[in-house]
């Protein structure tokens, strides 16, 4: 029991007082910013990050420089493109979605005891990680799907691994959980603990194994609880990536077809929240906005609202139909998803191309990475925005905007941190900046501004190549996509992957300085 005398019981008063109209003061000036910027259609370059000017910081596992980061940060690369894996595959190529499902207690040795920990020094973080991968060579798993010819003479090899990395000690483990899927691009965290990788790809063909793609899979961080059977009920369309409302289970999802591009949910009968549960059916529904039929969300401003409302689709996994007659900004002979032709028959909106999508304290931070015009004006070809979905709402309003390069060039990928802080994996190519050319990693502030954090500076000699015990092809990789950002539970490490050559990463560093 702790007890305390009346003076200093005023001196606190007056030190919450204090604290008090510090926080209403930076308040003020956020809301003052937010005002201003309101009156900005797009942003058109970033601002300064606090946590200062990037530069090449090497490798603590390799030595080579492969990032730009700001001072005080490092990091550890890990699970690269060839490298052997624990069951002696080769570690599979194409990187992309990943996130932290679970946190155990560091054991001596290799355990399987998930649960959580207490204190950051003691945890083991288990990631998994899609691979992006097409017919060719599978991955070979304990949750298979198709083990059939895809394309007349491969089978499918896309799928997921699984990472483990210990706080303070660094990457320790590296095993195959899902194989037999198509172009595994993101997914999501469940609030349970497992990991939905998402199929991106639109196509009725059926392989020699009577199956089709285009679907969601859970994977489980025991990777033999894996069992390789599609979501069905969540659709068959061309998925980006999905997020769990995890007050009401409700998933959301977006769509990656572009200027064909719906946003969705599904509601699952069954709301116990466990592995498996969502193979137990529901409604998978599409975003409308209310008043506004076959609203058009490809080309947005700063500060744009929308109250949605949602339609049903009956048969969500419906073969693709071909577009009408004067569909709006597609090529003539262009198709539509199942799902999206029967939403856009009930007035649902579209977006450009549907990307990223993470849950963070009642919102859904939404990417539709090629939102605005190009240079010839045709919509859904600009440089992307962030939308923020209000779930008690329902109201969805831009936060972000980019209307040039500079700013952000097509950001894919997101995450929040625990503090609030957003990231943004930029899949812009060369995004030529101050710092010379390279895709990027974009933070953004409070008040919907970009800021550069980290650049892509992979360039590598079959030297260097050698002496680090890889095996990957010598090159300019710099314009390759970042994807696949996570933080720990703790937000005290940020993961990320580059796609090609296929790298992951473990960056920390002095986060409190700046909005991440």
């Amino acid at each position: 029991m702790t007890v305390f005398d009346p003076a200093r019981r005023n001196v606190l008063k007056g030190s919450a007082a204090a604290m008090a109209m510090g926080a209403m003061g930076s308040l003020g000036a956020l809301y003052s910013r937010q005002a201003l910027a309101a009156t900005e259609s797009v942003r058109l370059s970033p601002v300064p990050s606090r946590y200062g000017p990037i530069a090449p910081v090497a490798d603590r596992t390799t030595g080579l420089p492969l990032l730009q980061l700001p001072r005080g940060f490092s990091y550890r690369s890990f699970g690269w493109t060839g490298d052997r894996m624990d069951d002696g595959q080769p570690c599979p190529d194409r990187h992309d979605g990943m996130a932290v499902v679970a946190t155990r207690i560091a054991r001596p040795g290799r355990g399987h005891g998930y649960g959580r920990g207490h204190g950051h020094g003691g945890l083991e973080y288990v990631l998994i990680r899609n691979h992006e991968r097409g017919a060719g060579a599978p991955i070979q798993a304990p949750g298979m799907y198709d083990t059939g010819l895809v394309d007349g003479s491969q089978v499918a090899g896309g799928g997921t691994t699984t990472l483990t990395y210990r706080a303070g000690t660094g990457w320790n483990a590296l095993e195959p959980s899902l194989g037999g899927t198509l172009v595994n691009c993101a997914g999501g965290l469940t609030p349970w603990g497992t990991w939905l990788s998402c199929e991106e790809i639109k196509t009725d063909a059926t392989s020699s194994a009577g199956r089709k793609h285009g679907y969601v899979f859970e994977v489980d961080p025991d990777n033999e609880r894996t069992t390789g059977r599609p979501l069905v009920g969540l659709g068959r369309f061309s998925h980006e990536a999905v997020a769990v409302d995890p007050r009401t289970g409700i998933v959301y999802l977006t769509e990656d077809d572009r200027n064909k591009a719906g946003l969705y949910r599904f509601v699952p009968n069954d709301r116990r929240g466990r592995n498996g549960s969502l193979e137990n059916g529901g409604r998978l529904q599409a975003a409308r906005v209310r008043g506004k039929r076959n609203a058009d969300l490809t080309v947005a401003s700063i500060g744009d609202r929308y109250q949605l409302e949602w339609v049903d689709v009956p048969e969500p996994d419906l073969d693709t139909i071909a577009a009408p007659a004067g569909f709006p900004d597609i090529s003539a002979g262009e198709t539509l998803s199942g799902p999206f032709a029967q939403a856009w028959s009930e007035g649902a909106l579209r977006m450009s191309r549907g990307e990223g999508i993470w849950y963070s304290y009642g919102k859904m931070f939404i990417v539709d990475t090629s939102t605005g015009v190009d240079a010839q004006g045709r919509k859904g070809r600009g440089n992307g925005a962030v939308w923020v979905l209000d779930l008690f709402t329902q109201q969805i309003k831009a936060l972000f905007v980019s209307g040039h390069q500079l700013a952000a060039h097509n950001p894919d990928n997101i995450t929040v941190s625990a503090r609030g802080g957003v990231v943004l994996c930029e899949d812009g190519g060369e995004s030529p900046d101050e710092y010379g050319p390279g895709a990027r990693l974009i933070g953004l502030t409070r008040a919907g501004e970009s800021f550069y954090l980290c650049k892509n500076n992979i360039q590598v000699t079959s030297t260097q190549i050698a002496n680090a015990g890889k095996t990957i092809e010598e090159g300019d990789y710099r314009e390759s996509e970042f994807c696949g950002a996570c933080w720990d539970p703790l937000s005290r490490t940020l993961f990320v992957n580059i796609q090609t050559p296929g790298i992951t990463f473990a960056i920390t560093g002095p986060w409190e300085r700046g909005p991440l």
